[in-house]
C-alpha cells in the first residue's frame, strides 16, 4: 500500500511517499481503507518536533530519539470504509463507513490504517449518510477539543466568550458551538479570517495582528485561548469575577500559574484537555447533520502531497481544516 513516512524529525520534506505493507488488525483492531484523512497544527508540531520540552521529550521517547522509529506514520484524523476486523471486535464488521481517530498512535497518512479499539487508545464511530467522507475526517480532534472545553467551562446563554485563535480547527467549531449555546461570540485571528468567522456567527471580530485584544477596555465571562499565546495576566484581568480562561495548548508556566491562581480566586483556569469517546463522536456528527456546525475545509491535497499540505499549516493561511484525500 501506499503511505506517507516519516523519516526524520524536521521539516515537512521528511514525509516521504512510500510502498509499505498492508496492516493486518491485531485482536482489538479493526482494518479501515481510508478515504480521507488531515493535516492539523498538532501534526505539525509532532513530526517538527517543535513544542514544549514536557511534550517534545515524550514524543521523542516514544517514537525515536534520533529518528522515528516506533512511529513512523501520522495522522490523526480518518475516515473510511472497514476492511477487515480483529477477532475480538463485534460491534464492526467489513464494509461499514466509519470515522474517528487513531489516538497517539496515528497511522492515517496512508491507504490502510489500523485503529485499536482499546481503553485509551483509538475511538471509531458508523458514519451519517449525511455527511461526507471529507466532512467526518476533520471532525473529531477539532471537535473533541472545542466540546470539552466549552463543556468545562458551563457556557451559559448571553455570557461572552472571546476565542483567541478562532479560525483554525478548533476555534471555527468553538465559534459555532459557542452561538448555538447562545453566547455573545468575539473572534480573534487575521484579517484574512475574519469574515468566514462573521459567517460562521461570531458577533465581534478582532484582528490580532492590529490590536490586543486584552486592551480594549471589553471583559468576558470566558476566554478561549486556543494557541496558547494570549498574555496569561491581561486576560486574566479582562475576566469577569467567576469567569473561565481555557488554555487550548497551556504551556508549563500558565498552567502552574493557573492552579494557584484558581485556588484564591472566582477565576478559574481550565487546562486538561479532552479525552476521546464515541459518545462525543456521534454528538458531534449529530450537529453536522443537523446544520448546527459546518465542517470548513480550506484545501484538499492527494495523498502523495501530504509534505506540501504540512507547508501549509504551518504558514498560518489555514481556515479551518486541510483535508488529505487518500482514496481517488
Amino acid at each position: 500500500m501506499k503511505a506517507i513516512i516519516w523519516t526524520k524529525y524536521g521539516p515537512p520534506e521528511g514525509l516521504q511517499l512510500r510502498d509499505v505493507q498492508k496492516p493486518v488488525p491485531k485482536a482489538h483492531e479493526v482494518l479501515v481503507r481510508v478515504h480521507a484523512t488531515t493535516v492539523t497544527a498538532g501534526d505539525c508540531e509532532v513530526r517538527s518536533l517543535k513544542m514544549p520540552l514536557m511534550l517534545g521529550l515524550p514524543v521523542r521517547l516514544y517514537a525515536g530519539l534520533y529518528r522515528p522509529k516506533r512511529l513512523t506514520i501520522l495522522g490523526q484524523e480518518l475516515s473510511g470504509v472497514i476492511e477487515a476486523v480483529g477477532e475480538n471486535i463485534s460491534k464492526f464488521k467489513a464494509g461499514d463507513a466509519v470515522f474517528g481517530t487513531p489516538g497517539f498512535s496515528m497511522g492515517a497518512y496512508a491507504e490502510y490504517a489500523c485503529v485499536s479499539l482499546k481503553p485509551d487508545a483509538g475511538v471509531l464511530a458508523f458514519k451519517a449518510d449525511k455527511i461526507s467522507f471529507e466532512e467526518a475526517a476533520a471532525l473529531p480532534v477539532g471537535g473533541f477539543e472545542a466540546l470539552h472545553f466549552l463543556r468545562a467551562a458551563n457556557l451559559q446563554n448571553g455570557e461572552r466568550i472571546l476565542i483567541n485563535g478562532a479560525g483554525g480547527s478548533i476555534g471555527t467549531i468553538a465559534v459555532q458551538l459557542a452561538r448555538h449555546y447562545r453566547a455573545e461570540v468575539s473572534a480573534v485571528d487575521s484579517a484574512d479570517k475574519l469574515e468566514l468567522l462573521r459567517s460562521l456567527g461570531a458577533q465581534h471580530l478582532i484582528d490580532y495582528t492590529r490590536e490586543d485584544f486584552t486592551a480594549r477596555g471589553e471583559t468576558y465571562d470566558v476566554i478561549f485561548d486556543v494557541v496558547g499565546k494570549s498574555h496569561f495576566t491581561r486576560s486574566m484581568e479582562i475576566l469577569n469575577p467567576g469567569g473561565r480562561y481555557l488554555l487550548g495548548n497551556p504551556r508549563v508556566a500558565s498552567m502552574l500559574r493557573g492552579a494557584l491562581m484558581s485556588k484564591d480566586s472566582t477565576k478559574k483556569v481550565i487546562t486538561a484537555t479532552s479525552t476521546y469517546n464515541e459518545e462525543d463522536l456521534l454528538t458531534l456528527q449529530e450537529l453536522v447533520a443537523s446544520g448546527v456546525i459546518k465542517i470548513v475545509i480550506d484545501r484538499r491535497y492527494p495523498l502523495e502531497e501530504t509534505a506540501d499540505a504540512h507547508s501549509y499549516v504551518e504558514s498560518g493561511q489555514k481556515k479551518g481544516h486541510v483535508v488529505i484525500k487518500v482514496t481517488k
